[in-house]
C-alpha cells in the first residue's frame, strides 16, 4: 500500500490525469444522473430512455475506430485539452431544454458529446502506460478506478439534487465548468504527449482506412486481445439493458424519488472506492485475469440479487446496500481489463486498437439498449434489466478458462502494410 502511494506522491503527472479525470467525471455524473431521471420524468417513456442511451453510445459504433486512429496521429495531450474544451461549448444547447417536447436537443447534444468523446478516451488509454512503468499499470488503474467512484459518489449525489432544484439548466451548467476546468490540469501534464512519426503513417483518407483496419485486425487476431472483446460485447449489452431501465425500474418497482436516485447512484461509488484500494494495494500481486474473472462473476451475482428481491419484497435499502457492494467487484474488473488491454498493445497501435474495443462497446450497448426499451413494456422491467446480471457471470465463467494464460502473451507487434491488407478478420483463429 505505501508503495502504491508513493507512485503517486512521486509522480506529478499520473497526479494531473487522476485531477483532470476526478474533475470532469464529477460534471459527467451530475450530467448522467440528472438526465436519466429528467428525460424519463419530462416524457414517462421508457422507448425516450433508450433514445437518451442510443444517442449516447451511437457516435461510438461511427467514431470509436476514427477517434482510436487519430489518437495514434495528434499528440495525446493536446487531444485531450482541445477536446475538453468542444464538450464544454457542446452542452450549452441543453440550456433551451423547457419541456418533453424539446428532449430530441437532449439527443443532438449527446450525440456531439459521445462523438467528442471519442478522441478524447483513446488518447487518455494511449497516455497512461506512458506516465507509468509497465508493472505499476494495474496500481495505476486502481487509482483511476477510485478516481471514478469518488466522481460517481459526488457527481450523482449532486446530480439527483442539481436536477431537482434547478433542472437540465443547473446540470448542463456544472459539467460544461467541469470540462474547463479538466482543461486546465491536463496542461500541467509534462510528458510528451507526442507520437513518433513512423506511427503516423501520413494523414491522407487511404492512411485512415488503413489505420481503422489495423487497429480491427490486431484486435481479432491477438487471442487475448480477441477475448477481451467478447467479455466487452456480453457484458456491454447488459450495460445498454441497465442504462435504459434504471430510472423506470427506481421510479416504478423501488418507488424512489428524483433526490434519492441520485443518492442511490452514488452509492455504488461506496464499494468502488474500497475496491480501487484493494486494487492498489493487492493488484500487483494478483494476476490481471483474475481480476476481471472474478470480479465480473461477484459483480453479476450480486446484480441478479438487485433486480429480483423486488418481486417478493419492494423496498429501496436493501438496493441501496446491494449497489454499495457491487461497486467492489466491479474495480477488480476494470481494474484488470484496462491492465491487461494495455499489456497486450504497442503504444504505437494502442489507439487504434482501443478505438475497435469502443467500437463494439458502442455497438453492444446500442442493442441492448433498443432491445430494452421495446421488451420491458410487453415483459416488464424486472425480467429483462436482470439480463445484465445474468451476462456478467456467463462472461466472467467464460474469461476464468479463456484468459488464465493471458499474462504470458506478448504485445501484438505492429503488422507492415502489406500484411495489413492480406489480414482477414473472418479467418483468424477460433476462440
Amino acid at each position: 500500500m505505501r508503495a502504491s502511494w508513493r507512485l503517486l506522491a512521486s509522480n506529478r503527472d499520473l497526479k494531473a490525469l487522476l485531477a483532470a479525470g476526478l474533475v470532469s467525471g464529477i460534471g459527467d455524473w451530475i450530467l448522467i444522473a440528472g438526465l436519466l431521471y429528467h428525460v424519463y420524468a419530462m416524457t414517462r417513456s421508457t422507448v425516450a430512455s433508450a433514445l437518451t442511451i442510443f444517442s449516447a453510445f451511437a457516435p461510438q459504433v461511427l467514431l470509436g475506430p476514427v477517434g482510436g486512429a487519430f489518437a495514434d496521429k495528434w499528440d495525446r495531450k493536446l487531444t485531450m485539452i482541445v477536446t475538453d474544451v468542444l464538450l464544454a461549448i457542446g452542452l450549452l444547447p441543453l440550456l433551451a431544454v423547457r419541456s418533453g417536447a424539446q428532449v430530441w436537443i437532449v439527443f443532438a447534444v449527446l450525440v456531439w458529446e459521445g462523438a467528442v468523446e471519442q478522441f478524447f478516451t483513446p488518447a487518455q488509454q494511449a497516455m497512461v502506460p506512458r506516465v507509468v512503468p509497465n508493472d505499476q499499470l494495474v496500481v495505476a488503474n486502481g487509482f483511476n478506478g477510485q478516481v471514478s467512484a469518488i466522481s460517481r459518489l459526488a457527481g450523482s449525489g449532486l446530480g439527483g439534487l442539481i436536477a431537482a432544484v434547478s433542472g437540465i439548466v443547473g446540470i448542463s451548467l456544472a459539467d460544461a465548468v467541469s470540462f474547463v476546468v479538466s482543461a486546465a490540469v491536463l496542461t500541467l501534464v509534462r510528458t510528451s504527449g507526442a507520437v513518433e512519426r513512423g506511427a503516423a503513417h501520413g494523414r491522407r483518407l487511404v492512411a485512415l482506412a488503413q489505420d481503422l483496419r489495423t487497429g480491427l485486425q490486431l484486435s481479432a487476431k491477438h487471442r487475448v486481445l480477441r477475448k477481451l472483446m467478447v467479455f466487452a460485447m456480453i457484458t456491454s449489452i447488459g450495460e445498454g439493458i441497465v442504462g435504459t431501465l434504471f430510472a423506470p425500474f427506481f421510479r416504478h418497482v423501488l418507488h424512489g424519488s428524483s433526490q434519492s436516485f441520485g443518492l442511490f447512484l452514488a452509492a455504488q461509488a461506496i464499494g468502488s472506492i474500497v475496491g480501487g484500494a484493494v486494487v492498489t494495494s493487492f493488484g500487483p500481486r494478483v494476476p490481471a485475469w483474475r481480476l476481471v474473472s472474478y470480479g465480473a462473476i461477484g459483480f453479476g451475482a450480486l446484480d441478479l440479487a438487485i433486480f429480483l428481491y423486488p418481486v417478493g419484497y419492494v423496498a429501496v435499502w436493501p438496493a441501496t446496500v446491494g449497489i454499495v457492494l457491487v461497486g467492489l467487484p466491479g474495480a477488480l474488473c476494470t481494474a484488470g481489463l484496462l491492465t491487461l488491454f494495455q499489456r497486450n498493445t504497442e503504444d504505437s497501435h494502442r489507439g487504434r486498437v482501443y478505438g475497435a474495443f469502443v467500437a463494439v462497446n458502442g455497438t453492444a450497448v446500442l442493442m441492448g439498449s433498443l432491445a430494452a426499451g421495446y421488451l420491458s413494456q410487453p415483459l416488464a422491467i424486472i425480467p429483462v434489466i436482470a439480463l445484465q446480471g445474468a451476462g456478467y457471470l456467463i462472461a466472467g465463467l467464460l474469461m476464468t478458462v479463456w484468459l488464465r494464460d493471458s499474462e504470458h502473451v506478448p504485445a501484438h507487434p505492429a503488422p507492415t502494410a502489406s500484411a495489413s491488407e492480406r489480414a482477414s478478420l473472418i479467418g483468424a483463429d477460433g476462440l
